[in-house]
């Protein structure tokens, strides 16, 4: 669920600036960082509270104003929010080397939190720790940038796969489940896991092969350990 944005204004002194050229006038607006941002990330934010200023520049040093006529014309409007919308959806946030070296952090962590949900050892087929991917990343020097943590997630596994081995497979199991759990335990399964195989007996016992990401596996087995008294076949193929 995403955290909606109530803070008060931002300072002009803590302000960065968004920027729109369309054609050759330039339009800019005084925006609090971390809100602009997180907007940017598609992400609830109330424009008003993110301006510092509910004014429209052409050069926001030097405090030229776009006058509500030259708004109108080039937007569409003359509503302050509204054009503030335009200029963040279309144009640049010029953000602080602070607040990009904090981001990297939080995204190089997020990427890390990741890849330890999704892939394992393969020897031992348990997920990495997070903490372990990070040293690996750091030992491979991996170059984050403020993309998405999912669309770097690819590129980062192949830089520590020399340091690190990883495995991006499904972990497979096979379980044999007694009839009077199969009830509760086919709704664990099922949210789970995927199912591969499935067999009903006779007997109303189920026998299923599935597969799991390393990071859901031990939580898999502590569901339906719980559900079954631990009274449940459970092979890794």
């Amino acid at each position: 669920m995403y955290r909606i944005y109530v803070i008060t204004m931002v300072t002009v002194e803590e302000a960065v600036i968004a920027r729109l050229t369309k054609g050759d006038k330039h339009f800019e607006i005084l925006v609090d960082p971390e809100m602009a941002y997180a907007f940017k990330e598609g992400k609830p934010v109330s424009i008003q509270k993110m301006l510092a200023v509910n004014e429209v520049y052409s050069d926001s040093h030097k405090g030229l104003r776009v006058s509500p006529e030259n708004l109108q014309k080039v937007f569409g409007t003359s509503d302050v929010i509204e054009v503030a919308k335009q200029i963040l959806e279309h144009g640049d946030i010029q953000l602080t080397t602070e607040f990009k070296r904090k981001r990297l952090e939080e995204i190089k962590k997020q990427i890390a939190a990741l890849i330890s949900k999704t892939s394992f050892d393969p020897k031992t087929k348990n997920p990495h720790p997070p903490e372990r991917i990070l040293n690996a990343m750091e030992q491979a020097r991996i170059h984050i940038t403020l993309d998405p943590p999912e669309s770097q997630i690819e590129n980062v596994i192949k830089a520590i796969r020399p340091i690190l081995p990883i495995s991006t497979d499904k972990i497979k199991i096979e379980l044999l489940v007694p009839p009077q759990y199969t009830g509760h335990a086919y709704g664990v399964i099922k949210s789970l896991t995927n199912v591969e195989k499935e067999k009903w007996n006779q007997d109303g016992s189920l026998h299923v092969v599935v597969s799991v990401t390393a990071g859901l596996k031990m939580e898999f087995y502590d569901k339906i350990n719980h559900i079954t008294h631990g009274d449940v076949d459970i092979k890794e193929l």
